[in-house]
């Protein structure tokens, strides 16, 4: 039987992002944004399933297969973690592994504005990291974590699902939670972490109305929220939490969220073509007061126009950071036109005779 250790060891010593089982396929490996087939032999309907039954044990097997979608955390023997999802495709089952640093990342050496760490200071409100899938949503808010665990006395309380990031105390004192197996669900883990006496509470993710809606509560009432939403821009990030509640109650959340939320911060990652690795490139929203009263008088669709205008206080679109990535020589042209929000006009910003150094923002001002 092949061994699950024995591909995860693989891909770590590869440099791999990802390892993807499917049966009737050997393992594939996920290298700075390429997927690699693993020389090894092609995975059965068995050793799938006991490679799941290995990692999780016969009671969460179990469960399993009866919900058919199980996420979940492990290590192997030289301490390497992996977050994991096993689920069924076609009838067979199917493993998903995304390797998890032990170490976390310092925010000095991620790329990331400046104003990302500048957000750490605020003492309440909601500050929200999007992306897709594999964005770097979980390193940026571990990093942020960091930042405020060397500087302040603060209680943390983090609700995860999976736990990713160790998290040691150093000035802070940190707890964390993982959905499944310290609390039944990211809603119950917050009803009760209101009694725990935080400062600061991470979820994991606002996946659902019960969820958002104690997030928003929980940021209402005093405390800095962190969170995370699968969106790829501010103004969308705004819709989709209105957008999850019910008409007669958009009103209502609109007001909530004009009052609470203080930052987006949208983000994607690219491979980098002076080294090994990726960057991410990101956008930022602060919550003025005119962003205030856009998302309070349903105005959301003026947003993108206030990033763009607003540059001076530490916000940015995510046109501006490609360009910005681009010309530092991080990432390739042709990428960084594939995906700008507007190609045309970032292949006119590229060119030879457009490229130009931009000004450093100035720091930014956000309304408590």
């Amino acid at each position: 039987m092949i061994s699950v250790k024995d591909i995860l060891a693989i891909a770590i010593q590869s440099g791999a992002s990802d390892v993807h089982i499917n049966t009737n396929l050997p393992p594939v490996m996920r290298i700075n944004t390429e997927l690699i087939l693993m020389d090894m032999p092609e995975v059965s309907a068995e050793d799938a399933a006991a490679m799941v039954l290995e990692m999780v044990g016969p009671e969460k097997f179990k469960k399993f297969e009866e919900k058919r979608d199980l996420d979940f955390s492990t290590m192997i023997d030289d301490g390497s973690r992996f977050r994991v999802n096993a689920h069924y495709q076609k009838e067979s089952i199917a493993i998903s592994f995304r390797a998890i640093s032990n170490k976390v990342p310092d925010i000095n050496d991620l790329h990331l504005p400046e104003i990302v760490k500048e957000l750490t200071d605020l003492p309440r409100g909601l500050v929200i990291v999007t992306g897709h899938t594999g964005s770097g949503k979980s390193t940026t808010l571990a990093s942020m974590i960091g930042v405020i665990n060397k500087k302040y006395k603060k209680r943390i309380i983090t609700l995860e699902d999976p736990i990713e990031y160790l998290l040691e105390n150093q000035s802070c004192m940190i707890e964390q939670r993982e959905i499944g197996s310290d609390c039944p669900t990211f809603a119950s883990g917050l009803r009760h972490a209101l009694r725990q006496d935080p400062d600061i509470i991470l979820v994991g993710e606002m996946r659902d109305l019960e969820t958002t809606s104690a997030t928003i509560t929980a940021a209402e009432t005093g405390h800095l929220v962190l969170s995370t939403l699968h969106t790829v821009n501010a103004s969308q990030t705004v819709e989709r939490i209105i957008d999850i509640y019910p008409a007669s109650q958009q009103n209502q959340i609109r007001a909530m969220l004009a009052n609470t939320l203080q930052a987006v911060i949208s983000q994607t990652l690219f491979r980098r073509i002076d080294q090994p690795g990726m960057v991410p490139c990101t956008e930022i929203l602060l919550c003025t007061s005119a962003v205030r009263n856009c998302i309070r008088e349903n105005r959301i669709y003026e947003i993108p126009n206030i990033i763009e205008t607003s540059r001076r206080l530490g916000m940015q679109s995510m046109d501006f950071s490609i360009q910005q990535m681009y010309e530092a020589g991080y990432i390739d042209r042709e990428e960084a036109i594939n995906r700008s929000s507007n190609p045309a006009k970032m292949e006119k910003l590229l060119s030879p005779a457009a490229v130009r150094k931009t000004a450093p923002s100035a720091k930014a001002k956000v309304t408590a």
